[in-house]
């Protein structure tokens, strides 16, 4: 049996065609760790607006970077975006509507935007994983195994990127 990776860490440059790497990356990821296709597809959408949301307002059109850091513990998908930047305040040449992250709200399972302690912004996303027997993969895996599951050592949902 082949093992799967079970986190995915990409550093991008904060530039428009990220945007399109990154969202492509975490939706092969969720993928591979048991997503729904409407979960992969919702992957898809929050990564677009969170990462997009990096490149036009974190460094006000100066170069910096995107963190991007995914894994699974206790069967739910975490995904976390993060930069090194201004943070997210209003511009005056470009207001915004807030849409963005309203969608991706409504389609993730939960989500929260924090400031970085050593600066910045990070966006943290989470999708609860669940099989057609609405079960989490890892569950099955270790029912499969005989063996029982819990929480994953070595990652932690409110851990920041850097």
């Amino acid at each position: 049996m082949q093992s799967v990776a079970r986190n995915l860490n990409e550093t991008y440059e904060a530039s428009p065609r990220s945007v399109a790497e990154g969202r492509s990356q975490l939706a092969d990821f969720a993928a591979k760790v048991g997503a729904t296709p409407s979960q992969i597809d919702a992957v898809r959408l929050a990564a677009s607006e969170a990462l997009t949301n990096s490149v036009l307002h974190a460094y006000r059109g100066g170069p910096g970077l995107i963190y991007v850091n995914a894994a699974v513990a206790s069967g739910e998908l975490w995904i976390l975006i993060s930069d090194d930047g201004c943070g997210l305040r209003p511009r005056a040449d470009r207001p915004g509507l807030g849409l963005g992250l309203r969608l991706i709200s409504e389609v993730s399972d939960d989500f929260a935007i924090v400031s970085r302690a050593t600066g910045g912004t990070e966006v943290r996303i989470r999708f609860n994983l669940v099989t057609a027997e609405g079960r989490a993969p890892e569950a099955e895996h270790a029912e499969r195994l005989g063996g029982s599951t819990g929480r994953r050592v070595g990652f932690s949902p409110s851990m920041s990127v850097a």
